[in-house]
């Protein structure tokens, strides 16, 4: 009889227990491999592991990034990022994870050491005395050694010897940075889904610093001086119409096949933002945000929206896939038509009428008469803070400036 009691008692345990092989939930810390054999951390939380609904969060700052469809190959996971193209398959055993970090949209990617533990909720192991210098602010960034010689601001906050902020740069921000007070400066580091970063920072005074940007591709050296008044390049007069012109004439296939124009009667008479961007491109994905809910507020008022996708492959089939999935999970009500390969000779022949273009996003802000009026390069998205939010006052001051013009024509 206790022999049947004990049976019955590890059969009960079993059920109850995780098997090694499949996620648990709970707080996970995992890393990528950059450059210079260096780990760029980041924190994730597992929910409902064991069911259809599980999914991975991903943690960087205040943004959480969720992460759905896990499957497995025997104890191997495989979970989808979907809005970036790509996965991470990582085999499990006893709440250690270990695999790779791989690109889709790139044949035969060789992928990006990844690991990660259950239960460790710590970003960066913290020091034992930490430096009194502040990096809470503003500061000018410069990119040194490269040939980028446009203004970049850092914004910065720290509440219990927790960093958070970002750097802007001229076409948007790396998102939200996350990290800690060092003996000598700052961490920081960031994984959204579409690559890894850590930038190391180290201060030589009250005012200034040095510091290395790590990728996985390669270092970038940084040093930064502190300005209250950091503020980026002039977006507005970073791209612009060339001599002699004054409209867009595109036309290109949405996700119907049919091909759109802005000389097509939706558009007549109407406030046009047209949004250059990429499904791949975090910061599109940060516009896009903000202009799903804005249109549907707005459209009303006379305003259309229109955007021009630039993806990785120069593939109908493949664009339809990736730009229907990015309306889906932002719930995008305007159209976006496929404009090509994201490259320099594409958008030259889409848009020949435009010089100087540098960033995705690239927002251009058409009148009622169907003439371009100020075309903004970049975003600066909501890690940014005060930037963000000058940002909206801006483009809704515009936005109004152009419905306006109704009256006056």
């Amino acid at each position: 009889m206790k022999t049947k009691y004990y049976l019955f008692f590890l059969m009960i345990l079993s059920a109850c227990t995780p098997r090694s092989g499949k996620l648990q939930d709970g707080i996970w810390r995992g890393e990528l491999a950059v450059a210079d054999n260096k780990q760029a951390p980041f924190l994730f939380e597992v929910k409902n592991a064991n069911t259809d609904s599980a999914a991975i969060i991903l943690i960087n700052g205040e943004e959480r990034v969720p992460l759905t469809g896990i499957t497995y190959s025997d104890d191997t996971a495989i979970i989808p990022i979907a809005s970036f193209d790509a996965r991470i398959e990582a085999k499990i055993s006893n709440g250690l994870m270990e695999g790779w970090f791989f690109k889709n949209y790139i044949e035969n990617d060789e992928g990006i050491l990844f690991r990660a533990k259950r239960g460790e909720a710590t970003r960066f192991e913290p020091v034992a005395q930490t430096t009194s210098i502040s990096i809470d602010g503003k500061w000018d960034i410069s990119f040194i050694e490269t040939s980028d010689t446009s203004r970049n601001v850092g914004i910065f906050t720290t509440e219990n010897l927790i960093v958070t902020g970002s750097v802007l740069t001229h076409s948007g921000d790396l998102r939200f940075l996350e990290g800690i007070v060092t003996e000598d400066g700052v961490k920081l580091s960031a994984f959204s889904g579409l690559s890894p970063y850590l930038i190391e920072i180290r201060f030589l005074d009250e005012n200034t610093f040095q510091g290395e940007f790590y990728t996985a591709k390669g270092i970038t050296k940084l040093s930064g001086t502190r300005n209250d008044k950091a503020a980026l390049d002039e977006a507005y007069s970073r791209t612009a119409m060339k001599p002699g012109f004054d409209r867009l004439h595109f036309r290109l296939p949405n996700m119907d096949g049919k091909l759109v124009s802005l000389d097509d009667e939706l558009y007549k008479g109407k406030v046009v933002i047209v949004s250059i961007l990429g499904s791949w491109c975090p910061n599109c994905l940060d516009e896009a945000r903000f202009l799903a809910p804005w249109y549907k507020e707005n459209n009303e008022r006379g305003v259309e929206i229109l955007g021009l996708a630039f993806e990785r492959k120069a593939d109908l089939n493949y664009a339809k896939e990736t730009i229907n999935r990015l309306k889906k999970a932002e719930d995008i009500r305007y159209e976006i038509l496929f404009a090509g390969k994201a490259a320099p000779a594409t958008i030259a022949e889409v848009l020949p009428e435009i010089a100087h273009f540098s960033s995705y996003p690239t927002t251009v802000f058409i009148n009622r008469q169907g003439k371009v009026s100020k075309i903004h390069a970049g975003f600066s998205g909501p890690a940014t803070g005060l930037f963000y939010r000058e940002f909206q006052a801006e483009f809704n001051a515009l936005v109004d400036s152009l419905l306006d013009e109704k009256t006056k024509n």
